[in-house]
């Protein structure tokens, strides 16, 4: 049995609340009495791209447990790849690969620098392609990003998701072993399906969406501050079936 734990949209912003609840998140990962998989952060690391902002997140994301972050849309690449994984700075896509035991964890950047709204980039469609054909059809591939591919009927959302989704439809075509898809983005915890895969959702840590059947004050209402942080947990057993669970998690302020 494979689990991953699932987080997103962190959003550190040298403020005390962000950084708070992060390390509330993973100190419940690391306090589980079982090692994980892996742990997915599927972007926003920072708020505004700063320096600081991921020196800050560097250290309330440290786990005992392997962790891939990828970048969002309130990321910065140059800062990102110097700050969190310790590389010189850059513009290209930051594509990272874990390849763990019986699963592959393929994680695309699907920022697009200056706007808010995602796309993968030939670059990076290029490099999965080239990271599912090297991995045996046997063993399941997860395939993550920041930007849901899919309207998820919340309408901030929807204005800014993953555009061009059509090109990853058909790569997912010719790759039967694509077992699912992982994103972050909406700050809501969700589950549709994306190509005749699951897409699942992350939860957002610094802060929960407002559903527009859930607001009373008009839709620029759309953020609620006083949710706790959640965390997915994605379990992929010997058949290849995923199954996902949502934990919340009582932030330490």
């Amino acid at each position: 049995m494979i689990v991953i734990a699932h987080l997103s949209d962190v959003h550190c912003d040298t403020d005390p609340r962000a950084a708070a609840r992060t390390r509330a998140v993973m100190a419940y990962l690391d306090d589980l009495p079982y090692d994980l998989d892996a742990v997915l952060v599927s972007g926003d690391i920072a708020d505004r791209g700063l320096p600081e902002e991921y020196e800050e997140a560097r250290e309330a994301l440290r786990t005992r447990h392997p962790v891939v972050v990828c970048p969002g849309n309130h990321d910065d690449r140059g800062a990102f790849r110097q700050g969190m994984l310790g590389r010189l700075p850059g513009p290209a896509p930051v594509n990272q690969v874990l390849r763990g035991t019986g699963f592959v964890l393929a994680v695309c950047d699907s920022s697009v620098p200056g706007k808010d709204e995602g796309l993968l980039e030939d670059e990076t469609l290029a490099w999965l392609d080239g990271v599912l054909d090297e991995t045996p059809r046997t063993t399941p591939v997860l395939v993550a990003f920041h930007h849901p591919p899919v309207e998820l009927y919340a309408p901030y959302v929807d204005g800014i998701r993953q555009f061009g989704e059509e090109r990853l439809a058909e790569l997912a075509a010719r790759h039967p072993h694509l077992t699912a898809f992982l994103c972050g983005h909406a700050h809501t915890a969700a589950a549709t399906t994306f190509a005749g895969r699951p897409l699942l959702v992350a939860p957002g840590v610094v802060s929960t969406l407002r559903l527009p059947w859930e607001r009373q004050d008009g839709p620029e209402h759309h953020v609620h501050l006083d949710e706790p942080p959640a965390v997915a947990f994605h379990v992929l057993d010997g058949d290849g079936r995923l199954t996902t669970h949502y934990r919340v998690v009582v932030a330490r302020d």
